[in-house]
């Protein structure tokens, strides 16, 4: 009974594999967290499904261009090779679609959701809001900068914050020219201000004069539209 029950769980691996190969796709090119064990195995069933669904129009194709140009018969170790290749295409499509919020920005479109793609509306708003921010410390302090790297929840990892600069308590700015960056663990924030376009160019005004501001792909590689408001999560 014991080796029935190892042979068929094997198997089940065995066609469970493209789908967990989509998922390990996904969530390697996505900010979304792992989900547990079941959900994983739930989703690897999706997928699983997806592609076994996308496997015969393959197949079809596939035996069409090969009765012009055989190259080998259609058999176990192809269809395989084609799941595998499917799996691979589906978890980056997906990965595409999350990172980009294209789907959820046409279910918005048509008021089928309000959510977006993005994990979090922590990670959302800091992704979207393309701008100089202000980190509030849990100690007081205030720190000025350019978040090149931010964390997807608000407790756990780190901002990394470009051309740094100390807001003082009269509302000057002590600035750090010869740092590249600051490193701040998301735990010491109490919350972050993003400054309207205005403030960012008066802050980047300040910068360029020392020979230091953010290049056009840095600030073109997090979102499309600056944020245009002060605000603050």
């Amino acid at each position: 009974m014991s080796e029935e029950f190892a042979k068929d769980f094997v198997l089940l691996l065995i066609n469970l594999l493209p789908g967990f190969l989509a998922a390990w796709v996904f969530y390697g090119l996505t900010s979304h967290p792992k989900p547990p064990q079941f959900e994983r195995v739930v989703q690897a069933f999706i997928f699983t499904l997806i592609i076994q669904t996308m496997v015969s129009p393959c197949r079809w194709g596939l035996e069409a261009i090969g009765n012009a140009w055989p190259i080998r018969p259609w058999d176990s170790t192809a269809e395989r090779l084609t799941s595998v290749l499917l799996a691979l295409v589906l978890g980056s499509v997906l990965a595409y679609f999350t990172n980009t919020d294209s789907a959820h920005k046409w279910l918005r479109k048509w008021s089928l959701t309000t959510r977006t793609s993005h994990p979090s509306e922590w990670y959302c708003i800091l992704a979207e809001k393309v701008t100089f921010v202000i980190l509030h410390l849990c100690d007081g302090r205030r720190l000025y900068g350019w978040p090149k790297e931010w964390p997807i929840e608000p407790d756990k990892g780190q901002f990394y914050i470009m051309l740094p600069s100390w807001i003082k308590e009269d509302g000057g700015q002590l600035e750090l020219p010869e740092l590249d960056g600051i490193l701040v663990a998301a735990k010491d924030v109490r919350w972050v201000e993003f400054l309207s376009m205005q403030g960012a160019d008066k802050g980047d005004q300040s910068n360029s004069s020392k020979g230091i501001k953010p290049s056009s792909s840095e600030r073109s590689g997090r979102a499309q539209e600056p944020g245009q408001q002060s605000s603050a999560v």
